[in-house]
């Protein structure tokens, strides 16, 4: 497989994106990044091209480059400190129809924290679908809404917990887990499951949850989840 490798782009490549990179400064966090690298490995998913799509400054690239055959990583932005020996493609993810990459031959599709940056997160699932071969698999991770962090904060102040005033204009779209599944079944993915990082905040303070309690009750003691679906052959 051949895949376009671009230079270094700079955000003014995609000026729309500036205040937005300038905010997440396209890091995740580490719990993320475990659940991926956990779920490749329950998957047995080893020498397998993965395109991470949203890759920031390529934080995966630590936990499952050695799984990985080749490592794409897709941005509007090439962060500093961005793996070298991983290839970046520079794209606008809000515009899913002028997209460099050739679809239907990455083995493996992630896009951590990104989806909810976007504008039309159906749009973004139907680009993932396209990227993704027959039979390969699809891993999207968002915040989630449904954690007791997350709702207490709504009940509190009208708003999930990472979709505050200071979170905007980063974070646009609020997905709950449902909402994840129906866009996966909408564009014909199968075998759709949710997942949880099984590490969560403790309710308005900066301590997190005990391991044991967050394993015990993953829904409402996680920050994060992960759609997790496989492409029809």
């Amino acid at each position: 497989m051949t895949l376009p490798v671009s230079r270094p782009t700079p955000a003014a490549a995609f000026p729309e994106y500036r205040e937005r990179a300038e905010l997440s400064k396209g890091q995740s966090v580490d719990a993320v990044h475990r659940m991926v690298a956990a779920a490749m490995e329950a998957r047995a998913l080893s020498n397998v091209v993965l395109a991470d799509v949203g890759c920031g400054r390529g934080d995966l690239h630590a936990l499952v480059g050695a799984r990985c055959s080749r490592y794409i990583g897709v941005d509007a932005v090439r962060y500093d400190g961005f793996p070298d020996a991983a290839e970046f493609v520079g794209a606008d993810l809000n515009d899913p129809g002028n997209f460099a990459l050739p679809g239907g031959q990455a083995d493996v599709v992630a896009s951590l924290e990104t989806i909810e940056h976007l504008e039309n997160p159906r749009a973004f699932m139907r680009l993932l679908n396209r990227l993704t071969r027959p039979g390969g698999w699809i891993l999207v991770t968002t915040p989630n809404q449904r954690s007791l962090l997350s709702l207490a904060t709504l009940i509190a102040k009208g708003r999930f917990s990472h979709f505050q005033d200071v979170h905007y204009p980063a974070h646009l779209t609020a997905l709950l887990d449902i909402d994840l599944r129906r866009i996966a079944q909408e564009v014909g993915l199968e075998h759709a499951s949710i997942e949880y990082t099984k590490s969560g905040r403790v309710m308005f303070s900066a301590r997190h949850y005990p391991e044991w309690a967050a394993r015990a009750f993953p829904r409402a003691l996680s920050d994060n989840l992960m759609l997790a679906a496989r492409r029809g052959r």
